[in-house]
């Protein structure tokens, strides 16, 4: 066996552990102090099904698949449309349900073949991501009365996706972007989530496709646990946090997990960030494996260079699920925008 072989071979090993945990799963920049403990009890409250009632809005893509969306808080407050990322849902959102839908009106949807939304029948791409939050945008944002457009991971690609296919909509739609946990390419390049050894720079290519595009069932041990943290979470993570996580994210279909990860390996949109031209806060937890800060970084300065940085914020101690291990410093810069 070559040097080449046996190199990539001790590589296959970890990325099983690490499927598990991953399928499970400027210049302006600010670091926010961790939390106390206290602190960590009162949000983990907030990880509850929300008590808000939920009203459905009816939206149909081109291709005919029906996506599940859903709107809490006052019809007339400021919108705030939030995209989940891979293998997560519309569920995925209810520690910002919880503590903004009585102040803004929060609007929330499953992706394609996530969730309750269906597939369709279109080839999966992210075009199909920004096409698809462009019809939730148009059914869910009034003339006049723009929104807050916010992605974690997966869903930071559907809005940037969706700037680069509809770029007289951001304006239009938009009063204020938030990209959390993100990248606009080089996700299998860049991430830290394995240990390389010696000899391979970087996860292969074909490697990380199949692995990410398994849709072999997830084994719900012990081990699949501390995967999930390990990938996805940071050492602020509590407990509550990491076993909300894991429900949401058990609950993927298999089939789901294995197309859209496929998808995912091949991410190429870095021009989409060209097209932004409102204020845009970029957040990103300094432990995040699956889309390590320098992606972050990147993005932000982009954006500055287009002078619509709004905001780098680096959570120290936090991962790549920072809507959840982070919520009050997260829901504090989407309601920053909100209130512009």
């Amino acid at each position: 066996m070559t040097t080449e072989k046996r190199s990539v071979a001790r590589v296959v090993p970890a990325l099983a552990v690490v499927a598990v945990g991953a399928a499970v799963l400027r210049r302006r920049r600010t670091s926010s102090p961790a939390l106390p403990s206290a602190r960590h009890g009162e949000t983990d409250r907030l990880l509850r099904t929300p008590d808000a009632e939920a009203r459905t809005v009816d939206v149909v893509t081109d291709d005919g698949a029906r996506l599940r969306v859903l709107e809490y808080g006052d019809p007339d407050a400021t919108p705030i449309v939030l995209s989940h990322g891979w293998t997560c849902s519309a569920d995925f959102w209810a520690p910002q349900i919880n503590d903004l839908a009585d102040r803004y009106r929060v609007v929330v949807y499953d992706q394609r073949g996530h969730g309750r939304s269906e597939v369709g029948s279109r080839p999966l791409h992210p075009d199909v991501l920004g096409d698809d939050l462009a019809a939730v945008l148009a059914a869910t944002v009034r003339p006049g009365a723009p929104a807050v457009v916010a992605g974690h991971s997966m869903g930071g690609i559907s809005v940037m996706s969706w700037a680069s296919r509809y770029p007289t909509q951001v304006r239009e739609r938009a009063k204020g972007i938030l990209l959390a946990d993100t990248a606009s390419d080089s996700l299998v390049r860049e991430t830290t989530v394995v240990p390389l050894p010696p000899g391979v720079p970087q996860v292969p290519a074909r490697l990380a496709a199949s692995v990410m595009g398994s849709a072999l069932p997830l084994p719900a041990t012990r081990l699949s646990t501390r995967a999930l943290r390990y990938a996805t979470m940071g050492a602020r993570s509590t407990p509550a946090q990491v076993a909300f996580c894991e429900r949401v994210v058990r609950e993927c279909a298999p089939r789901t997990r294995g197309m859209w990860g496929a998808v995912l390996t091949t991410v190429e949109i870095r021009d989409a960030v060209t097209n932004i031209d409102v204020p845009t806060v970029v957040v990103v937890g300094t432990e995040d494996r699956l889309t390590p800060p320098v992606h972050s970084r990147r993005l932000a300065e982009q954006l500055d260079r287009a002078h619509v940085l709004d905001q780098l914020i680096e959570l120290p101690g936090v991962g790549h699920m920072a809507s959840v291990e982070a919520i009050a410093e997260f829901d504090a810069a989407l309601a920053r925008l909100a209130d512009r």
